[in-house]
């Protein structure tokens, strides 16, 4: 095969996000089916899920049969391309099942040196949030510019929950502290498209501990490509990698209000 121009790549991006929402889109009519829990009570799978996989994998398979993939219930594939797809076909489970309207479905291709595009699609809203490794950020047409970050006691931030007991009580303690000192805080359960979010400037800043590389890896170009910074969250003995993004300005103020003295923090 050969190679592809990262035009190339963001078109089959867009093509399988596509495929994926008009799947889900098609589901979220019907009632839910083969529900079934992950990693915890509280972390669900559905017959929707996996076949908006199925839908993105045959985009992928007919278009880069070559690459490899890494998707949210597929899990790793190898290929020789020395590209490779990260998949996330619902983000935002829970709120897809109980007819919340905040769920993506995310895309990004990477090699060595990370993702060169990446798509976040809103099936709800009608909006596509496309990246490309040095070509911007877009909603549909607009490119984006992240606006210059507020202080810390006027940032609204974005965060999630864990589906571990023990991690949503420590989340819990540090929302507990954290909150007074900022604007506000916002939760909407679909980490992917709060990432799009803090691209195009609805909020300033998100931060989650116990999200997956298929969760982000579309939402970082979109926001370092905006303008914004990323700063990976290493994992501890008892807590899981995480993710923070904001301009470089804030980056820094919320990690360490998030981070630093909350109980076990990395």
């Amino acid at each position: 095969m050969t190679a592809a121009s990262p035009n190339q790549l963001i078109e089959t991006a867009l093509r399988a996000a596509d495929a994926a929402a008009r799947e889900l889109v098609m589901r979220a009519e019907r009632p839910s089916s083969g529900v079934v829990t992950k990693s915890s009570d509280t972390d669900l799978v559905s017959d929707a899920d996996r076949a908006a996989e199925e839908a993105i994998v045959a985009v992928l398979a007919a278009e880069r049969p070559d690459d490899g993939r890494l998707a949210e219930e597929g899990g790793r594939h190898t290929g020789a391309s020395g590209l490779w797809w990260v998949i996330d076909p619902l983000d935002g489970t829970t709120n897809y099942l109980w007819g919340i309207p905040h769920w993506a479905v995310s895309v990004a291709v990477c090699d060595a040196d990370g993702p060169v595009a990446g798509v976040v699609m809103d099936p709800s809203r009608r909006e596509t949030f496309a990246a490309l490794r040095g070509g911007g950020t877009w909603l549909g047409n607009q490119r984006l510019h992240m606006p210059e970050p507020p202080e810390l006691p006027r940032a609204l931030v974005g965060t999630g929950f864990n589906y571990s007991a023990d991690e949503r009580a420590r989340q819990a303690d540090v929302l507990r502290r954290a909150l007074p000192l900022v604007r506000d805080v916002r939760r909407f359960g679909a980490a992917a498209l709060d990432l799009a979010w803090v691209a195009t400037g609805r909020l300033d800043a998100f931060i989650e501990r116990g999200v997956q590389e298929w969760d982000w890896m579309a939402g970082q170009l979109l926001v370092t490509e905006a303008g914004g910074a990323v700063r990976v969250l290493a994992p501890t003995d008892t807590r899981p990698a995480g993710i923070a993004v904001a301009r470089a300005e804030l980056l820094e103020a919320v990690v360490r209000l998030f981070e630093d003295g909350g109980t076990d923090s990395g």
